[in-house]
């Protein structure tokens, strides 16, 4: 264990000094280039902006640079042929989702633990949340169906709260408190998660490996996107995410984080340590934590359990949104969330490593805004900028003109957009020298990938801007966003839609060109780069959302399908035909889950 923290100290010494380093450079060519014509105080205001900004992008280039030196790490081969003895509860929050969908991935979970031999020490938790009350009809129709077809009368149960208090992490909570003391072990899922059967049964081996693990990790991996945009986002999580997840497992050691899902903790460990607090005064601020994962996973670290990312697990699935509108309605709930942690940053006992991950996700929204004033100022810069005097002192002869410093504003730009392109260049070069690039079609192919992801992630990011800008706006103003449901699979936007949740975006964008062209025309083709996809956003996000079939963005799983995605894939297809009514043994078992003291 001090091995493994003192290497996590010895890699964020670096990646520190890295960011810090690359942020001073990118501050220093701003002085430069806005003492040309005097500095004033809008300048130094910018310069602060720059600053932030730019640590920001460089932790992020940090992290994978830290992902590229990782080395998988080594498990006891002893360990992976003993059989697991602890009881494991398989934990399913719904919150009106489609039960087909969510049932049917149960079935298949199910179905591949059975074939490891392992059916009995793994119980399934179906833990509904919905309060559309024909949906939750529909729930007990088909968790009779699975109960007929997995034969699960006393490993499967099914429970929906009267009410949702605390959201997934009050649902959480509800079963630890009433059922968890039957079980050593707990998987908490989405209702979108799927896993291979060995994936599950090994990680209950290393829990059971490591007394003191508390929580262990996986990396999901992204599946059925069908749009442009999805499938663009499913192939940066298979070929880019790997590489930054190794990274954060280096750098957190046994502080590691929890994303909310495909997560497998030691109930005990949660249930001593994990009671969440009810933040003082109104949402969006105020009220139940949103965003729980990452508190849980301080507050294991903070009571001495480890908390690790094992980035070698495979078999770990999620579906993800495949258009802009729904994928920024997520993220405008984790941005509450994650703006909410301001008032734990103070929290007792908490590691100076949680307090720094609350710190950068509170940055990984407020960097939007504040991207955004960056470019108003450097708007309205040239209206305070004094006009320059060419004789400065009495009687000169002949004038001093300024310094031409525009090759530092061209450098800095270019060092900008490097910190956001080099890591995913470099990953790319690992991937060909490593072979990697054969599960993503080739060399070729993943280059052709990659170069079409930064294009198109380049024109998005402007979109996405002001999407997190409005949002952290929102919250700052007292707005609570809720907890949508989400909506998942194939969503192909009508442009109406799409011109509807981007209309004040093209409004800004075409004032910043018209203003721009009118009043400083020597910045407008900076500014088109940022402002441009602003006034096409509509287009951009209903183009985005068609079906997307192409040999570009492959994925693993497109080339070679899991053998838990193909057989959840085939649940689906054999009930499609129609549905049944509950019957006395099914309600019976909704009503009997396991309780322990």
């Amino acid at each position: 264990m001090d091995r493994v923290r003192a290497q996590a100290r010895l890699y964020r010494i670096i990646a520190f000094l890295l960011s810090l380093g690359l942020s001073g450079i990118a501050s220093s060519l701003f002085i430069q280039f806005a003492a040309t014509n005097g500095l004033d105080a809008l300048d130094f205001v910018r310069l602060v902006l720059i600053a932030i900004s730019t640590l920001w992008l460089a932790w992020g280039a940090s992290q994978s640079v830290v992902g590229l030196l990782y080395r998988p790490q080594v498990h006891d081969a002893r360990q992976a042929a003993e059989r697991v003895r602890g009881r494991t509860a398989i934990l399913v929050p719904i919150y009106n989702e489609d039960p087909v969908e969510t049932f049917s991935r149960v079935l298949a979970m199910d179905r591949s633990i059975a074939r490891e031999g392992m059916s009995g020490l793994f119980d399934f938790a179906i833990l509904s949340d919905t309060r559309d009350p024909q949906t939750a009809r529909q729930e007990e129709i088909w968790f009779d169906r699975l109960l007929e077809e997995s034969g699960g009368k006393g490993r499967m149960f099914y429970r929906r709260r009267a009410e949702n208090t605390g959201k997934k992490a009050g649902n959480v909570e509800d079963f630890i408190t009433r059922s968890g003391g039957a079980y050593e072990f707990s998987l908490i899922l989405d209702a979108d998660s799927l896993m291979e059967g060995k994936t599950i049964v090994e990680m209950a081996r290393r829990m059971e490996a490591e007394p003191r693990l508390g929580l262990l990790q996986t990396l999901p991996q992204i599946i059925n996107a069908h749009s442009l945009f999805g499938r663009a986002v499913q192939f940066s999580a298979s070929f880019f995410s790997p590489v930054f997840a190794r990274g954060i497992a280096l750098l957190a050691g046994h502080e590691g984080p929890f994303w909310g899902h495909n997560a497998m903790i030691r109930t005990q460990a949660f249930a001593s340590s994990c009671g969440l607090p009810v933040l003082s005064g109104k949402p969006p601020f105020g009220g139940h934590v949103l965003s729980h994962d990452y508190v849980e996973a301080a507050l294991l670290a903070r009571n001495g359990w480890i908390v690790r990312l094992d980035t070698d697990l495979t078999g770990s699935f999620e579906e993800g949104p495949d258009n802009l509108v729904e994928f920024a309605k997520r993220d405008r709930r984790w941005c509450q969330g994650n703006l909410q942690h301001i008032k734990l940053l103070g929290a007792p006992r908490l590691s100076g490593w949680s307090r720094f991950v609350f710190v950068q996700g509170i940055l990984s929204y407020l960097s939007s805004p504040i991207w955004a004033a960056f470019l108003i100022l450097s708007l309205l810069a040239p209206y305070f900028t004094p006009a320059p005097d060419y004789f400065p002192e009495p009687y000169q002869l002949f004038p001093v003109f300024p310094d031409d410093q525009t090759s530092k504003a061209i450098t800095l730009l270019v060092g900008i957009f490097g910190l956001l392109i080099l890591p995913k260049l470099l990953i790319l070069a690992q991937a060909i020298s490593t072979g990697r690039v054969a599960r993503h079609g080739g060399a070729g192919r993943a280059t052709v990938s990659v170069l079409v992801e930064i294009v198109l992630s380049s024109i998005i990011a402007p979109v996405m801007l002001l999407f997190q800008t409005r949002s952290v706006f929102q919250v700052l103003t007292g707005a609570d966003g809720g907890w949508p449901a989400t909506r998942r699979g194939t969503q192909a936007l009508p442009l109406s839609d799409a011109w509807m949740a981007s209309r004040t975006m093209v409004l800004i964008g075409v004032t910043m060109l018209a203003g721009a062209a009118y009043f400083t025309p020597a910045i407008l083709v900076w500014l088109v780069p940022v402002a441009g996809p602003m006034v096409v956003a509509p287009l951009l996000i209903w183009i985005s959302s068609k079906p997307f079939e192409s040999s570009i963005f492959l994925a693993p799983q497109e080339c070679d399908r899991s053998p838990i995605v193909a057989e959840r894939d085939a649940i689906v297809s054999s009930w499609s035909g129609g549905r049944s009514e509950p019957d006395p043994v099914g309600r019976a078992m909704r009503e009997g889950a396991p309780t322990h003291a």
